[in-house]
């Protein structure tokens, strides 16, 4: 899968949760405003647990609102075996035992998975641990997952 596609199921993945997240929030803001959610008594809080989850869905639909703005505008990079990792990398990551793990280096989205016909490609940010421990290194590279310095460590085996 090339990186355009993988920016586009992104950009799509990211609308299909906004569309959700959207229509969530105004549900729960017709269940928070509804008739049948005003308080009974002083202890009835319905309305009130309502409009916190619909405030909780509007902010969430605006979390992917930005992260489908930073997709749109992002800027791919190509890699090389010695240019260093950053923003747009794809990382190909393979333990001692052989397991193989496919990144896309994000600007938002991170813990979202793209289906690719060779498994998965997880989203990760800069921000993540895993994020913070790759930028910079090369192929080549071992990295540790995370800040768990007692992890199995990872071979960078590839970036695109």
């Amino acid at each position: 899968m090339t990186k355009e596609q993988i920016i586009h199921n992104i950009i799509a993945a990211l609308s299909a949760d906004l569309a959700v997240f959207s229509s969530a929030a105004r549900a729960a803001h017709e269940a928070a405003t509804h008739d049948e959610c005003l308080p009974d008594n002083k202890y009835d809080t319905t309305a009130l647990e309502a409009s916190y989850i619909a405030q909780g869905q509007a902010n969430r639909a605006q979390e992917i609102r930005a992260a489908l703005e930073n997709y749109r505008a992002l800027t791919l990079f190509d890699f090389n075996d010695d240019t260093p990792i950053r923003l747009t990398a794809l990382i190909t990551l393979e333990s001692g035992e052989g397991n193989v793990r496919r990144l896309f280096l994000g600007p938002k989205a991170g813990g979202l998975k793209i289906a690719d016909c060779d498994g998965e490609i997880v989203v990760i940010t800069p921000g993540s641990p895993l994020g913070r421990s790759l930028l910079g290194l090369r192929t080549g590279d071992e990295v540790k997952a995370g800040d768990d310095t007692t992890a199995e460590p990872f071979t960078i085996v590839a970036v695109s």
